[in-house]
């Protein structure tokens, strides 16, 4: 087992644990996003949907998964900044005078050299993303007679502050940041990139990570226009 550890926790090892939760957690983000557009077929839909999972197999299903993203982000965030910390320290001792692109398969770019600054951001915001929306900032949420939590009611309110809309707007543009250099390096990671699929990664990345803003940007955006607080659906 500790031969196991020290290989796991080795440079490349961290940088293989990087990747593979790198992947995770992009999976997550695209399920996580097609989940919010029911927010756009109204409240009775979000509800629904949230109050299944909240009660899925006796609401373990959401305890184990919720368990595992974390001690996913967990070592996502850790083996990456090790690595980052790592590779820096071995750039200063060759020299390195200016940040440009070194070409190949360092590609540094305004998305890799920021890769600390987003995720960190990222999950300041998703740390109060979850007191405000799953905790209801300590608030208990209003329930129906069906047993159903109402969170259309504090997502929407939320949205109505063009302050905390216009900061998850700039969030979320960070976050296609930080998606478009991790998709393609999560690949290198793991060793399945090379000079002759690259660029393809590369491109795919750049628009994964367009694909994925922009859809978490509309749904603050169109709640702020249009989104009633006070709506309620049928079940």
């Amino acid at each position: 087992m500790s031969s196991f550890g020290s290989t796991a926790w080795s440079s490349v090892g961290k940088k293989v644990i990087t990747g593979l939760t790198g992947f995770a957690l992009m999976g997550f983000v695209l399920v996580h996003l097609l989940g919010n557009f029911t927010l756009f077929i109204g409240p009775a839909a979000f509800n629904e949907y949230a109050h299944f999972l909240e009660t899925a197999v006796h609401g373990w299903l959401i305890i184990a998964f919720e368990a595992g993203l974390i001690v996913i982000f967990l070592f996502h965030m850790v083996s990456a900044i090790t690595v980052a910390w790592n590779d820096r320290r071995a750039a200063r001792q060759v020299g390195y005078k200016t940040m440009k692109d070194a070409g190949g398969k360092s590609r540094k770019t305004l998305s890799s050299t920021t890769m600390i600054y987003s995720g960190i951001l990222i999950l300041v915001f998703v740390v109060g993303h979850i007191f405000m929306f799953k905790f209801n900032g300590g608030t208990p949420h209003e329930i129906d007679a069906h047993g159903v939590k109402n969170l259309w009611k504090p997502v929407v309110t939320a949205f109505k502050d063009p302050v905390f809309t216009g900061f998850t707007v700039l969030v979320m543009i960070l976050l296609g940041l930080h998606l478009r250099h991790g998709f393609w390096s999560a690949f290198q990671s793991l060793g399945l990139a090379n000079d002759k699929y690259l660029p393809l990664l590369t491109r795919i990345a750049l628009v994964f990570a367009v694909v994925m803003a922009i859809g978490f940007i509309i749904i603050p955006v169109i709640l702020f226009l249009n989104g009633d607080p006070n709506a309620t659906g049928g079940h």
